[in-house]
């Protein structure tokens, strides 16, 4: 998890055509500011803001007076985040010395560089997911999360059921913890568990005492044809084929391409260098 694949830096460039990448892509605006175009919608951005943009996510980015950025492209990140958000940096700057060692490190050539390249990844998920608990949940989100959080891995728990068993209105509460949570309630809970099922496919790889149906239900899940097909959609590959692969590898190799995909569906290099990228 949180596995950067790219790491460029773009000079000043005033606009970004409509693309989409294959993986999540986190941009941070190192000097000036504009805004990137989602579908119709756009986030405005200034110097030290982060976008964050899912994988397969059209996008263009446009400035008046001109950007500077860092972009890392990353897979399978550790974030609660399904739509594009702008993060800011805090006061410290944590975010853009994080942003700076992985690109210093991702061309450094230094034996130890991937590894380090990999403990960056987990590093910048981790201030990412950090700007939602910095804010305030109101009462009934706080509550909801920790029933989720104290339930997910019982494939007897019906988040319907409790939910409905709030004094709220079953489309308000999910309305509202989308809001402030940044993901649905069941979202919440399908990324919990598949989380989960993730980690204990990887520990468990070295015994192999564990079928897929025990991983399955020791994470939620009480259907494990069910299982396999979300974890699928989710990472790509079958939980079989996610044990054997994560005990394959060591720490990620850097692809020095990361793809980018225009909407014609051909793919061209990935545009946030000062060729095209972004």
């Amino acid at each position: 998890m949180n596995d950067i694949t790219y790491v460029g830096k773009m000079a000043i460039n005033y606009s970004i055509s409509l693309h989409a990448h294959e993986s999540w892509e986190f941009v941070y605006c190192t000097s000036g500011s504009g805004a990137f175009g989602f579908d119709g919608e756009t986030l405005a951005y200034n110097e030290g803001d982060v976008v964050v943009i899912p994988p397969m996510v059209p996008h263009t980015n446009a400035s008046d007076t001109g950007f500077q950025n860092i972009h890392i492209n990353m897979v399978n990140p550790s974030l609660p985040y399904t739509e594009p958000i702008v993060i800011s940096d805090d006061s410290n700057h944590f975010l853009l010395d994080a942003f700076k060692a992985a690109y210093f490190h991702y061309y450094s050539g230094r034996k130890e560089a991937a590894a380090l390249i990999s403990i960056y990844g987990d590093l910048i998920c981790c201030y990412l997911a950090a700007h939602r608990t910095e804010k305030t949940l109101t009462p009934v989100v706080t509550q909801m999360e920790a029933d989720i959080i104290a339930n997910y891995n019982n494939c007897s728990y019906e988040l319907d059921t409790y939910m409905r068993s709030l004094p709220f209105s079953y489309d308000y509460l999910r309305r509202l913890f989308q809001k402030e949570m940044g993901v649905t309630p069941h979202r919440y809970l399908l990324d919990k568990r598949l989380k989960m099922a993730a980690e204990l496919l990887v520990t468990d790889a070295g015994g192999g005492v564990r079928t897929i149906m025990d991983i399955a239900f020791l994470s939620g899940f009480h259907d494990p044809l069910h299982f396999s097909k979300v974890f699928r959609k989710k990472y790509g590959i079958s939980p079989r084929c996610y044990a054997k692969s994560e005990r394959s590898k060591a720490v990620p190799v850097p692809d020095a391409e990361s793809p980018r995909i225009k909407l014609e569906n051909r793919m061209i290099p990935s545009a946030e260098d000062s060729s095209g990228r972004g």
